[in-house]
């Protein structure tokens, strides 16, 4: 499982190893996972923001769970997160396990004026750019380079549910195997929920559909959609749907908070906890301050 500009980057190791650090009395994968109370159905989150109306294919871990099973895959302390969406049936430490990250960002309602208008071949091309430019800080703060091959997915915008998706296909180093970043952003009235979930490439058409389900079972509750926004009082965002797609590449060396490691005996990682407020690309993006205040 796989990275994002000026953000909270997570690449988490898997095993029992890393399991066996979050007590001081070492635990088994299977004791640790003894311990997680999954939840099923419907689900609200970050106290009514919105809601999860989960079909029988996935659970879910709250915050502090999820917390749990971020530090047992290596993940240092601290990381916030509002939950993990996880498969049914598949234990967190199976190799083959994967989570989707909930986190949300609070810096108001994002204006979808632009959707349409969106080069996604362009942006492409400045995404690269950027990581390019940032592959030597990288590599001298120890860092592994990323190359962003291409769109595994291009960005699409849906305008009636105010739901945006995308997905990279990433090379992290000189590790032949590539990584798949699987993006959903769920548009509302003061920020945007963020679901981030991370595959090996060759995993693209299962998470594909995984998370086409994702987008349908995922809503902000009443007073905090899309279409509760009340212009000339709520904030705007600094920054428009081309600079939320761009964000999400990689971060300079010297502002990584993050952990980069492989996974035991995989050739893939995760990324997660991808909660930056601001960053390059979302300054590059950045409304004018008269388009951010206008109504």
């Amino acid at each position: 499982m796989s990275a994002r500009w000026l953000a909270c980057l997570v690449l988490l190791p898997l095993g029992a190893a890393s399991a066996q650090k979050l007590e001081k009395k070492p635990l088994t994968p299977e004791q640790l996972e003894a311990q997680l109370h999954y939840q099923t159905g419907r689900v609200s989150i970050r106290n009514g923001l919105a809601t999860l109306v989960l079909p029988a294919e996935f659970r879910y871990l709250d915050s502090r769970q999820a917390a749990t099973v971020l530090q047992a895959w290596g993940n240092p302390p601290g990381s916030r997160t509002l939950g993990l969406l996880l498969p049914s049936g598949l234990s967190v430490f199976a190799r083959e396990a994967w989570a989707v990250v909930i986190t949300y960002d609070e810096d108001g309602y994002v204006k979808d004026d632009e959707a349409a208008q969106i080069d996604s071949d362009d942006l492409l091309k400045k995404m690269q750019q950027g990581i390019r430019d940032g592959n030597d800080e990288r590599k001298r703060a120890g860092y592994p380079t990323v190359e962003l091959v291409g769109w595994a997915e291009p960005p699409h915008y849906d305008s009636a549910s105010h739901k945006l998706y995308w997905a990279k296909d990433l090379r992290f180093g000189g590790d032949s195997g590539r990584t798949l970043n699987y993006n959903i952003r769920v548009f509302g009235r003061r920020g945007v929920l963020v679901l981030n979930a991370v595959a090996a490439m060759d995993q693209l058409e299962s998470i594909k559909r995984a998370m086409s389900q994702v987008m349908g079972f995922v809503e902000f509750n009443e007073g905090h959609r899309y279409a509760d926004f009340v212009p000339g009082t709520d904030k705007v965002a600094e920054y428009g749907i081309a600079a939320l797609i761009a964000g999400g590449v990689a971060a300079k060396a010297g502002l990584f908070k993050v952990l980069l490691a492989a996974l035991i005996g995989l050739k893939k990682v995760l990324v997660v906890a991808l909660a930056a407020a601001a960053g390059f690309f979302r300054k590059l993006f950045r409304r004018k301050p008269a388009d951010a205040a206008a109504k």
